[in-house]
């Protein structure tokens, strides 16, 4: 599976960047996935690796470029209890400055730089994100509706801008929360506001997580949620873009896109719900 580090060209200077695709000489659909706000590591490499070698082109930026490389903030290889709360008092003011405009600068980077590519298949991508990299991919695709073609959010404060983000959406999105993440209320709210954007959308809480749990570097990490989260991925992004190869037998079964139950929304451009 080849991978390499990229310098992405932005009007702010260079965004280092991870990238890992299949090495079959092909090409492949894009997908450009944003890293929760720990930043690239061996984490979100092995997570981009296994999604690459499903057949697609795979770009995890950094998102943090314009404070340094990567990485931005020194990382212990778990990251503990003990230690969030100081390395959380590093990366916030770094969330807090990288401002929906920078947001909107950086995709036309990024987007910009996976149609150049080579090795990627003309069309729309992909976005995927996770925690704050999530708002990033819904911000992604409202601002660039005629360059993504789905979305996926993990663990994400997707809903932090309020429903006025999801008007130009067009993307599949599908949001996979954790249990503690949102009140049984705002979830409601949320997925009254992506109904009546006309967003075609899956809204799912999975059981028996905590915010952050597809990091297997971290405490939240929840070996359950991870497979669910790529059981409701990768049918996702096999029905917005074919991979140029068939899609390798992964460690997680691929299962239907939701199923039936209290946890699972699944909305209709146009209102309602199924």
């Amino acid at each position: 599976m080849p991978t390499t580090m990229l310098r992405i060209p932005t009007p702010d200077g260079p965004a280092d960047a991870f990238a890992a695709f299949p090495d079959r000489g092909r090409r492949h659909p894009g997908v450009l996935m944003y890293p929760d706000g720990f930043g690239i590591r061996p984490a979100l490499r092995d997570m981009a690796a296994e999604l690459a070698g499903h057949g697609y082109y795979v770009l995890v930026p950094n998102v943090f470029y314009r404070h340094g490389p990567t990485p931005v903030i020194e990382l212990p290889e778990h990251i503990g209890e003990e230690a969030r709360p100081r390395i959380m008092a590093q990366v916030m003011p770094l969330i807090a400055a990288h401002t929906a405009e920078r947001v909107r600068s950086d995709a036309d980077a990024y987007l910009g730089f996976l149609g150049g590519r080579p090795e990627v298949s003309d069309g729309p991508v992909a976005v995927t994100g996770y925690c704050i990299g999530g708002l990033l991919a819904m911000r992604t695709a409202a601002a660039r509706p005629d360059r993504v073609a789905t979305v996926a959010a993990f663990h994400a404060p997707v809903g932090a801008d309020g429903p006025g983000l999801f008007s130009t959406v067009t993307a599949q999105v599908h949001l996979g929360h954790a249990e503690g993440d949102l009140t049984p209320e705002a979830l409601d709210e949320l997925n009254r506001s992506l109904d009546a954007a006309g967003v075609g959308f899956t809204s799912e809480i999975y059981p028996g997580t905590v915010h952050g749990f597809t990091m297997s570097d971290t405490d939240a990490f929840s070996a359950s949620g991870l497979r669910r989260h790529w059981d409701r991925l990768l049918p996702l992004l096999e029905r917005s873009a074919v991979p140029a190869v068939p899609p390798r037998p992964g460690p997680w079964p691929i299962g239907p896109t939701h199923t039936e139950g209290p946890s699972v929304r699944f909305g209709r451009p146009g209102g309602g719900s199924a």
